[in-house]
């Protein structure tokens, strides 16, 4: 990988959010996805992941940091520039491991739940 991983760290969605639109906006960057911890202290924290050219991932996090601040609280932020390629395989690895082992459940007004797959 040739560019830079971006993650800001924010208590509460509202700061999350506010953080990837002031991100995003203020550099050409994408958001690759995010990871909600329940637990951190009596908050939930939500990390936002980004990826493009190094300069453009710095300036993002730093416009996103700034905003979410604003709103709220950032509890950290981070740019690696050229991480090893494994970084981003086990990150993006583990988010599809989750989304894969969930189950939703279906409510039959006339019958018992359902299990669906998903």
């Amino acid at each position: 990988m040739s560019g830079a991983l971006g993650m800001i760290e924010a208590i509460g969605l509202t700061s999350a959010m506010t953080a990837v639109d002031a991100a995003c906006k203020a550099a050409d960057i994408q958001m690759v996805g995010y990871e909600k911890v329940i637990g951190a202290g009596a908050a939930i924290t939500i990390t936002v992941y980004f990826t493009g050219e190094v300069a453009a991932v710095q300036s993002g996090v730093d416009a996103g940091v700034k905003a979410a601040e604003v709103s709220g609280r950032v509890l950290a932020h981070r740019v690696i520039p050229r991480p090893d390629e494994d970084v981003m395989k086990k990150l993006i690895a583990v988010k599809a491991v989750k989304k894969e082992t969930k189950k939703t459940r279906l409510k039959d007004p006339k019958g018992p739940e359902k299990e669906a797959k998903s």
